[in-house]
């Protein structure tokens, strides 16, 4: 049995007929690039989230850098984040000339720490942006509350947790900014390059609107320099028939993590940690992540499941604050230390968590594991 991390032809063939059709419909009418598809999106998502405003995007990178653009962040000004994420979150700081402040994570969930925030937090500091890693909300009461002292806007990054929940409410709706990204192995993924930016902000919804427009706020008319950063009709198209049992596929999702954990008891038993959910969060479960004792021993394990075809991950060996992309911002200055961080690095893999995922499939990883450790 070969085992992939995703595999997004399931859903495709589950729901194949009503998806061939919204396909067909935006084949026929040929309005390819903000067609009636994309308001329905964004209404049906501003509902979803619970956010007066949903403005869908090219992807889950330009998300964040329309975010950032749209808040005025430029030249030098510094934008807090973590280092553990895929560096979509960081490159785009670096991209519009700002720097990114790098500041350690909770051992537990994966997310920002906010007890490192405010010690980061400068006159130069314009923007937070914390990670929502593997479908897990950050503790945003309290990133909210050190900004707001501040006076400093917060982007989340929902890249992998759009759907879960904190508090009853959901991810993308809950600070200035919230960002997602559509990409085809995320919680609710299109068959491409997708995003969305949600506020609550009438002025930052208009400013997004114009910035991922090339700037536009009429035709010919271009109050910004901006970017061309629509998402297209097609891909609209798919996610609106996504949207219409993605409920389900949440539970489905949880489901399949709680199996997991039900049956990997064993694991805990020889010092693995397994994925920890904080009592008033919902995780929308973009993968199940695992800690090992040590680096050695993670990277034997993930070896010996590819050797017996299955493809975990390890997402993510390299922290941002290394890559040599970054080396520019320490040129005169120490690397940050980032222990939890580099700890989590060294020791963490990623087994498949979707709503097509069997548990015959997962009795495979756990039986592997199971013969490999015992």
């Amino acid at each position: 049995m070969s085992i992939q991390m995703y595999d997004p032809k399931r859903e495709y063939i589950t729901h194949k007929k009503a998806i061939d059709k919204s396909i067909a419909q935006v084949l026929d009418h040929g309005i390819f690039i903000n067609g009636p598809e994309i308001k329905e999106l964004e209404q049906k998502l501003s509902i979803f989230v619970n956010a007066k405003h949903c403005i869908s995007v090219s992807n889950g990178t330009d998300a964040i850098t329309i975010a950032l653009l749209a808040l005025g962040v430029t030249t030098d000004d510094e934008v807090i984040t973590v280092s553990y994420s895929w560096i979509s979150t960081a490159e785009v700081i670096s991209l519009i000339k700002a720097i990114p402040v790098f500041i350690d994570i909770e051992s537990g969930t994966f997310n920002m720490d906010p007890d490192k925030l405010e010690q980061s937090i400068t006159a130069k500091t314009k923007a937070i942006i914390p990670v929502s890693l593997y479908g897990q909300i950050s503790n945003i009461d309290k990133i909210n509350m050190i900004a707001n002292k501040y006076n400093i806007p917060v982007i989340e990054d929902g890249a992998q947790s759009f759907g879960a929940l904190y508090n009853g409410k959901r991810s993308c709706g809950l600070t200035t900014i919230g960002t997602t990204s559509f990409f085809p192995s995320k919680p609710l993924g299109c068959y491409g390059d997708g995003g969305a930016c949600f506020t609550n902000n009438d002025i930052l919804a208009d400013k997004i609107r114009a910035i991922k427009s090339h700037g536009g706020i009429k035709r010919f008319e271009h109050k910004y320099i901006g970017i061309n950063g629509r998402l297209d009709t097609i891909q609209a198209s798919i996610l609106n028939v996504k949207m219409n049992y993605y409920n389900d596929t949440l539970i489905k999702r949880n489901n399949c993590a709680n199996y997991y954990t039900n049956k990997l008891h064993f694991l805990q038993n020889k010092g693995f940690v397994l994925p920890f959910i904080k009592e008033n969060r919902q995780s929308a479960w973009a993968q199940y992540s695992i800690l090992a004792n040590n680096k050695q021993q993670r990277d034997n394990i993930v070896e010996y499941l590819k050797k017996n075809n299955i493809n975990v991950a390890i997402f993510y060996p390299t922290p941002l604050h290394t890559q040599e992309c970054f080396s520019y911002l320490f040129v005169n200055s120490k690397i940050p230390e980032l222990p939890i961080t580099m700890d989590i690095c060294n020791k963490i893999f990623n087994l498949p968590c979707y709503a097509e995922f069997t548990h015959e499939e997962q009795d495979n990883i756990i039986n592997l594991l199971r013969s490999y450790l015992i």
